[in-house]
């Protein structure tokens, strides 16, 4: 029982993980350690790509009027497996991304998994080459295509595919396509099938745009101070990072270690466990915390568990324990949201998520650190 408390203090671990599967390889693709993706959440994609995601939802009404459920989700999902949203690339404030990212000669060689011959269409206006075709751009385009749906979305007068903008506009035309509403799964699922035809193709967009729709489903954070504030939001920024026993510390998500009580290992993970994710919020506003959730529960103002949820704010520790009273026995710790919600590490085969402060078993009060 000692050595399961023990285990237990640092949270469980799971060999989970999102690996980035382009439709072509990119020449110089940038992925993440190992092809393990590190979130499903807005904290992942460079501002000025998220924002040409926006920009494409606002934009696409007046191409596609019937077009229903274009969100910067759907957008961001595409991208993340595309091209891992541009990352490593410079976005100028115009959109125009350097260097450009080409996908591999589509000639047949199987390089990249491509086995058709594609004529070139452009003379290498996109592409770079009159060899024949490749994609293009953060939203992987032939240029054939991007002739046909391409559109001038920053205002200089170019339909450039290698423009963030340009590209997220085409994109959200493209899956479009005469009017679908994407609200509707089945759609959905045909939008994404017409960009990629491949079944894995589409389960991985698909597991991409659920996480970061659940990303933009933020909680209300009103009457709480600035401090506690950039806590609550470090935590929400994670959510979708895959949960890894023993992973994260103050500088983000990282490997853990092997292994939990039911054997899980999360040395081949990038990620967090429960106590991994609060100390990296918390050192977030330069308070140091301890690494186990046990000890977590010895910093602060504790608040008793007899008091019930009600008397948590924002920011505060959360804890659980197989014996409510009795601190060394506390297993789990989230992060408080607000509204009855935690930011939560939960368990193996999890990902960061809000969760009822009422998910976990055994609740033993929390702490209050600000």
């Amino acid at each position: 029982m000692v050595a399961l408390l023990m285990f237990a203090a640092v949270c469980c671990a799971a060999p989970v993980g999102n690996a980035i599967s382009a439709y072509v390889a990119l020449k110089t693709g940038v992925q993440d350690d190992g092809g393990i993706a590190e979130g499903g959440s807005a904290a992942d994609i460079p501002a000025r790509m998220l924002s040409a995601y926006k920009k494409a939802v606002q934009q696409v009404g007046t191409y596609v009027p019937k077009c229903r459920g274009m969100g910067w989700p759907v957008l961001a999902g595409i991208a993340k497996v595309e091209s891992n949203h541009a990352m490593g690339r410079n976005v100028a404030d115009s959109g125009d991304i350097r260097p450009k990212i080409y996908g591999v000669l589509l000639n047949g060689s199987g390089a990249g998994g491509n086995t058709t011959v594609f004529p070139d269409t452009d003379g290498g206006k996109w592409d770079g080459t009159a060899n024949g075709e490749r994609a293009v751009g953060p939203f992987q385009f032939l240029p054939s295509t991007w002739e046909v749906i391409g559109k001038d979305a920053n205002g200089d007068k170019v339909a450039d595919p290698h423009n963030a903008d340009d590209a997220a506009l085409g994109a959200a035309i493209y899956l479009c396509g005469s009017g679908r509403d994407l609200t509707k799964r089945a759609q959905l699922k045909a939008a994404i099938l017409q960009y990629n035809h491949s079944d894995a193709y589409v389960a991985n967009v698909l597991g991409w745009i659920d996480q970061y729709t659940q990303a933009a489903k933020d909680p209300g954070l009103k009457n709480v101070s600035e401090r506690g504030r950039a806590v609550v939001e470090a935590a929400l920024a994670q959510r979708g990072v895959p949960y890894s026993w023993g992973g994260g510390s103050a500088k983000g998500p990282s490997r853990g270690i092997c292994c939990s009580p039911s054997g899980k290992s999360g040395a081949s993970i990038r990620g967090f466990d429960c106590s991994g994710l609060t100390l990296y919020a918390y050192a977030k506003v330069g308070v140091t915390l301890p690494r186990t959730a046990a000890a977590q529960a010895g910093v602060g103002r504790r608040i008793s568990a007899s008091l019930g949820t009600g008397a948590l704010k924002p920011g505060d520790l959360v804890f659980y324990a197989y014996a409510p009273g009795r601190d060394s026995t506390i297993y789990h710790v989230g992060l408080y949201t607000g509204s009855g919600q935690m930011i939560n590490a939960a368990r193996p085969g999890t990902v960061a998520r809000l969760d009822s402060v009422n998910a976990m078993s055994g609740y033993a009060g929390g702490a209050r650190l600000l």
